[in-house]
């Protein structure tokens, strides 16, 4: 299987004060971006009944978001992200039963493997970090990004990415932890 990074997020809806207690709890705001996405997806929607998201982000590129291994439950989710075409449509092709595409871009066998824009929105995001106390270099920051899509739903995200599959505990400790002094639901 192709290598990628693990993603471990939690989502949330946030409130009001959310910005202000990322603040208070030593949080930096790194960026605040406006981009628009688009999905793609057979008719049938094959793709998202299997919980796999290919995405075109305006100015970075595919994505295809994958789902981890069994284990992560509850409010937390982990995926596997492909970033490199080559990557993207062998994983595209096991997971729509294609066979023998040979080589190409994603945009190139898009029409071959029947995919098709199904959703297009522009986001502005607020991205930050944050750094427990305690925390060593080697360890990975948590990110936070609050997310306002142009039909009006908001979404909050608390992740962290991490190399190999041994870090995903860990990782979910620290989601978890951030989530507490939040205040979310857990």
């Amino acid at each position: 299987m192709a290598q990628g990074l693990i993603e471990v997020e939690r989502k949330f809806v946030p409130g009001p004060g959310t910005e202000e207690r990322l603040q208070e709890l030593g949080g930096t705001l790194e960026h605040q971006i406006t981009f628009r996405d688009t999905y793609y997806d057979t008719p049938e929607l094959n793709l998202m009944r299997s919980d796999h998201w290919l995405r075109q982000r305006e100015g970075s590129g595919w994505e295809l978001k994958c789902p981890g291994a069994v284990g992560v439950s509850g409010t937390h989710t982990k995926y596997l992200e492909l970033t490199s075409d080559p990557a993207i449509v062998a994983r595209l092709c096991e997971v729509l039963g294609a066979e023998g595409l040979g080589a190409g871009g994603v945009a190139a066998v898009l029409g071959s493997l029947g995919l098709q824009e199904v959703a297009s929105f522009v986001t502005k995001r607020s991205a930050w970090k944050l750094v427990f106390c305690g925390a060593d270099e080697e360890e990975p920051l948590l990110r936070v990004d609050l997310d306002t899509a142009d039909f009006g739903y908001a979404v909050g995200e608390v992740e962290a990415i991490v190399r190999e599959e041994a870090e995903v505990p860990s990782a979910l400790e620290k989601i978890q932890s951030l989530s507490s002094m939040l205040g979310l639901p857990v």
